[in-house]
């Protein structure tokens, strides 16, 4: 069964988070294999969770991009280098390949031949020299063993096509001769006699019984085939290793997590059919043909917490999206086919899957429980928040029950948890929960941190601004905001880039607005500070 991916946005919080890993807990209940993962390096609040829980990190997921091991290629095609030419030849022509990777006795990588390699080789080939096994020999002239001495021939092949007088007198013998021989006695006598490396019997035939014991004293290797001389002398060049013809040049091989892309980049400029695909220890897994590309399965997944391709993984255009569980506004992602989206106006995506275990008559577990009501308590604000829904508060009081416990209490050392930012930089704390949103071409980017001492930051809110107006030119904002979200008071004090600040000026309503000021009652990014920038840019 295929594994789904279920993840949240690249800057985990803990909604995204808690609510990957119960979801991903409710889909493998009903029988589905899917995986939670995360985009991104979790926050203190999100660590808080997990080992309150006891809850495993999930996976990190770099990309979802399509690579070489989602395409359907050819596993396992490939020859050990020492088989014979035929062999090779035959194998390509029943799995319908031009090339082959040869491997050695450890299924390592060694080379790539290819039907040109083999029918340059029967045009300019070596034909008088033999370097094989005697398996090979016997393999490609269909002949059988006689005498076996030697697992290895080497050896220069000579055809006794003179008559036996005029071949014993001018033709010398030495022990790394092969010899093509039919039945006469006269030639094979000699040929034993002169402790030839092999000796072919073609025509099957007969061969005395004493020439046979004198080739056993002499250790001569002998087979014996049905084939005549001439299709011997043409077939036998096929039974050398194949090693022998492995092409000069260094083939371009790929690993099969590399990507489809870059493959298909290079093989553009390369103009080459075959590839060999290893793994990070050269071993060989396969070839891949430039045409199977299009044959591919892409990875599926489960958006969590959000629906816009800018805040999802890298490479979410080449993967096949089954679903979305979100709460927030509907954003510009596009599928393939038609998918289950659920979208509701409430306070935490963990809200519509609690909702979803309620529908399936799914029982929630203690932990999961847990994990629920902590994503529901974070992007709420304990149900502080304006995005707080009545079912949020039925969640929130339904899960606390499973988990026996006074969510508010946990719910302060959570978020507690969340707010400390000791060991963070600057820029750590900017990114800590950013988001990116578009609009009429404008660009905004709008960070937040949730704090119980402001101060912490807006002591060095003048290092911040700068932070903030170098951002702006290195990514092109056209608007860039920090908002210190203070839960002790429910309200945010804002720092911003120098051009911003006419558009937050009227985005708030706030008369000659500067770095720190506080916004009483704005706590939402979802619900308050984001529609207030866009309308503004709409206008």
């Amino acid at each position: 069964m295929t594994k789904t991916f279920i993840f949240g946005h690249k800057v985990p919080d803990t909604d995204s988070v808690t609510a990957s890993i119960s979801l991903s807990y409710l889909k493998n209940k009903l029988g589905e294999n899917t995986e939670p993962c995360i985009l991104g390096d979790l926050n203190g609040e999100s660590k808080y969770v997990l080992n309150y829980f006891g809850i495993k990190e999930p996976k990190y997921l770099n990309d979802v991009k399509l690579q070489i091991k989602d395409i359907n290629y050819h596993k396992n095609c490939f020859l050990n280098e020492n088989v014979s030419i035929l062999k090779g030849y035959n194998y390509m022509i029943d799995n319908g390949v031009t090339g082959l990777p040869l491997v050695d006795e450890n299924k390592k990588y060694v080379g790539m031949v290819t039907i040109k390699n083999i029918s340059r080789e029967l045009i300019k080939g070596d034909f008088d020299y033999l370097k094989t096994s005697y398996q090979n020999i016997i393999e490609t002239i269909e002949g059988k063993e006689l005498l076996k001495f030697n697992d290895e021939i080497i050896g220069k092949l000579l055809v006794a096509s003179y008559k036996s007088t005029s071949f014993i007198e001018n033709v010398k013998l030495s022990e790394d001769t092969i010899l093509i021989v039919g039945d006469r006695h006269s030639i094979i006598e000699y040929a034993v006699k002169s402790k030839i490396k092999l000796l072919i019997i073609v025509g099957n035939g007969n061969i005395k019984e004493e020439h046979l014991e004198l080739a056993k004293k002499n250790k001569v290797n002998l087979i014996k085939t049905e084939h005549n001389s001439f299709y011997v002398a043409k077939t036998i060049a096929l039974a050398n290793y194949i090693k022998s013809i492995i092409q000069t040049k260094e083939a371009t091989v790929f690993d099969e997590n590399d990507y489809v892309n870059d493959f298909i980049d290079i093989s553009n400029k390369l103009k080459h059919s075959n590839y060999p695909i290893i793994n990070k220890k050269s071993k060989c897994l396969g070839l891949l043909r430039l045409s199977d590309i299009s044959d591919k399965k892409r990875k599926t997944v489960i958006l969590v917490d959000h629906n816009e391709p800018s805040q999802s993984v890298d490479g979410i255009e080449e993967a096949e999206i089954r679903e979305v569980i979100d709460h927030h506004k509907i954003g510009n992602i596009n599928t393939n086919l038609p998918i289950n989206f659920r979208n509701m106006a409430v306070g935490s995506t963990n809200t519509i899957i609690y909702n979803l275990y309620k529908e399936k008559n799914v029982d929630i577990p203690k932990d999961i429980a847990g994990l629920m009501i902590s994503g529901i308590i974070s992007d709420t604000l304990l149900g502080n928040s304006p995005t707080t829904t009545e079912y949020d508060k039925i969640a929130m009081n339904e899960l606390a029950n499973i988990c026996d416990f006074d969510y508010r209490d946990y719910g302060i050392n959570m978020l507690k948890a969340g707010t400390s930012l000791k060991g963070k930089t600057r820029e750590e704390i900017l990114y800590n929960d950013f988001k990116v949103f578009s609009i009429n071409d404008k660009k905004i980017g709008v960070g937040q941190i949730l704090s119980m001492d402001p101060n912490e930051i807006l002591e060095d809110k003048i290092e911040y601004c700068n932070l903030l107006e170098e951002v702006k030119e290195k990514k092109a904002y056209d608007v860039l905001a920090l908002f210190i979200t203070d839960i002790l008071t429910n309200g945010s004090y804002i720092l911003f880039n120098s051009e911003s600040k006419n558009i937050l000026e009227s985005s708030f309503n706030i008369t000659n607005l500067e770095q720190g000021d506080y916004i009483a009652g704005c706590i939402s990014r979802k619900k308050q500070i984001i529609p207030n920038i866009m309308e503004e840019l709409e206008k």
